[in-house]
């Protein structure tokens, strides 16, 4: 289970959530943050969840061939090579300023769209991660009773945003706080948001191969 919840760790380096979740408190009041942010990290959870059931789901009708890929090297070296295209596309770069900005136009106000957007968020973040789906397969694969492996998917889809939410809740601190340490880290941060999202890049980059080569090895 620890394996799982390492990747997806892995998969909580959402920089587009994080990246969300500042542009709100940049422009929303701080009263209006505090009930917007919520409930997008709680629409977000919900995706983050659904897709995990469904992807179990599939996982388990497919059990014998997962177990054989969790079993051999195989695993540890999908790993290597999406950590290796992870640092590919970091080294290209890439501005997501564009998407964000869509995203934040429905989420001027609190309300259940703020729920539906998030789910949406939760479900592509999870969709198009790799450290999702490797998670999923080693819990899959692990001798953990089926019935508790479904129980799990509630604690992996909140350490697969663990992340985001300690920035969400950073956040409040920097609005109250703005002069305070972590207000001015999240201002160098703003002002370097190249920087950071490569920095976010190549720390999955690491994890991955690091986790990879620990499947090999051990």
């Amino acid at each position: 289970m620890l394996h799982a919840l390492s990747l997806a760790f892995v998969d909580s380096v959402n920089v587009l959530l994080i990246g969300v979740l500042v542009a709100l408190a940049i422009m929303l009041a701080p009263g209006m943050y505090r009930k917007t942010a919520p409930l997008l990290l709680i629409g977000d959870w919900l995706g983050v969840l659904l897709t995990a059931v469904l992807v179990m789901l599939v996982f388990g009708g497919l059990k014998s061939v997962v177990d054989a890929v969790i079993a051999s090297p195989l695993f540890g070296i999908l790993l290597i090579l999406t950590g290796a295209l992870t640092a590919f596309l970091t080294w290209r770069g890439g501005d997501s300023s564009d998407l964000v900005d869509r995203i934040l136009e429905p989420l001027r106000s609190p309300g259940p769209l703020t729920v539906v957007v998030g789910l949406v968020l939760g479900v592509a973040q999870s969709a198009t991660s790799a450290p999702f789906y490797a998670g999923l397969a080693v819990l899959t694969a692990s001798d953990v009773p089926t019935v508790h492996q479904y129980l799990g998917l509630f604690l992996y889809a909140s350490v697969a945003l663990i992340l985001p939410f300690l920035a969400g809740l950073a956040l409040v601190i920097v609005r109250a706080r703005p002069h305070s340490w972590i207000g001015r880290v999240f201002a160098r941060a703003r002002s370097n948001q190249e920087k950071v999202t490569r920095a976010a890049g190549w720390l999955v980059t690491v994890l991955l191969i690091a986790i990879g080569i620990g499947q090999i090895v051990l």
